[in-house]
């Protein structure tokens, strides 16, 4: 994580009966169907999921309970403390929290990687110019006194940042001459402005403003999803959403909460990739992503080197497949569907005759974790077993909520 979108990373996240399974908001389904857990908690038990050291817990667990209602969650022990756990883990139950240090280090990663950062964002040609201009505004406006740069190094929380970014980039929309920059008049300004603000997850649960976008429930620009964002329940309702509207046949609920740190379905796929490397003899990076990506995380056309491990794999076993029907299998790996695909099916199959036992469902992703906000570099196991960590607790004072 070493671009702009390092923020992303630290600003910043079982199976079931019937259709639904996992970790998922799905009508009346639940996360485990044990019987002691078959009920719906009320907004006072909820309150008493909540950690002791969070304040204003009946405000946290009001809007908890309003939101799992809409989304038509069912509020068991589990999923209440799966939500709990990764709501304490990014944020501590506070809705903007400060981050140590978060404006010296903003300022040392502006000083750094400025001219890398928007070129590669933008390309030479329009990145080069527009990153000096951008260094000269932060360095004199709005005046040499109080520069964008010394109101950087005082920033506490993301949304003070956020907010800076944004009226940097509102400054330069208004005040930067195009020349014969070809489509810079067009960049800069709100579309240049959230493609490089660096905050990419926001709140409570660090919810990817790209994320809420596609999900939102009420119509807002940009910047007013961003400020609701911050919102106590607004930083709620996108990150219970992101977490739990979606289907995982997990077995555990750590898979899940690795999947929140390195996207949906990372478990499921770290799977297949190291499926591939037991049959293939490859030697694939467990990252879950099956496919490459571009800065918009658009599918890019160059083959992944998961995509060619499976094309070694199917050459070897004479399992006849056409390239076109394998890259339209795994534009897939970020939903349920792909495992309905000839290239999943098939890879079931040739594990089970090879092994002599399942593929098993999810293995935990190996995914760096870095950014201003943390020490030093983490990786996915680490982010998903403190999670698990006080999921665990939780559901330990759980024991206490009689059914």
């Amino acid at each position: 994580m070493n671009k702009f979108s390092s923020y992303h990373r630290v600003f910043r996240s079982l199976s079931v009966l019937a259709l639904c399974v996992g970790l998922v908001a799905c009508g009346e389904n639940s996360l485990f169907s044990k019987d002691d857990d078959e009920k719906h908690l009320t907004e006072k038990q909820i309150n008493r999921l909540i950690p002791p050291h969070v304040r204003d817990r009946a405000s946290w667990a009001k809007d908890m309970n309003s939101i799992m209602d809409d989304l038509k969650i069912e509020k068991n022990k589990q999923n209440v403390c799966s939500i709990v756990a990764i709501v304490d883990q990014e944020s501590n139950f506070v809705a903007n929290p400060q981050v140590p240090g978060l404006g010296q280090k903003a300022v040392a990663a502006v000083n750094s990687r400025l001219q890398e950062k928007f070129t590669d964002k933008l390309g030479d040609t329009l990145g080069t110019p527009i990153a000096h201009y951008f260094e000269q505004v932060l360095k004199t406006q709005p005046s040499p006194e109080n520069s964008y740069l010394k109101q950087m190094a005082k920033v506490k929380t993301e949304q003070d940042l956020d907010v800076l970014y944004r009226q940097i980039f509102d400054y330069m929309s208004k005040h930067y001459h195009v020349s014969a920059l070809t489509g810079a008049a067009k960049l800069v300004g709100t579309d240049i402005g959230e493609r490089m603000n660096p905050v990419t997850t926001l709140g409570s649960m660090q919810v990817l403003v790209h994320y809420a976008q596609d999900h939102q429930k009420d119509r807002m620009n940009v910047n007013e999803l961003r400020d609701y964002l911050y919102t106590q329940y607004g930083g709620l309702y996108y990150g219970i959403h992101r977490l739990m509207m979606y289907q995982a046949d997990y077995d555990k609920p750590i898979y899940r909460f690795a999947d929140y740190n390195s996207g949906m379905y990372s478990s499921r796929n770290a799977s297949v990739q190291k499926a591939i490397n037991t049959l293939a003899g490859t030697n694939l990076s467990l990252d879950g992503d099956l496919l490459l990506y571009d800065k918009n995380e658009d599918v890019q056309a160059v083959q992944s080197d998961s995509e060619l491990g499976l094309i070694k794999l199917f050459t070897q076993n004479k399992v006849i497949i056409t390239p076109r029907q394998l890259r339209s299998d795994l534009k897939q790996e970020k939903t349920i569907d792909f495992e309905k695909t000839q290239t999943y099916l098939t890879l079931l199959k040739l594990y089970k005759a090879k092994v002599g036992k399942d593929l098993p469902y999810a293995v935990m992703p190996q995914v760096i974790i870095s950014g201003p906000k943390l020490s030093r570099d983490y990786n996915t196991n680490w982010y998903a077993s403190r999670v698990n960590g006080r999921f665990e607790s939780c559901m330990h004072r759980g024991r206490k909520i009689k059914s």
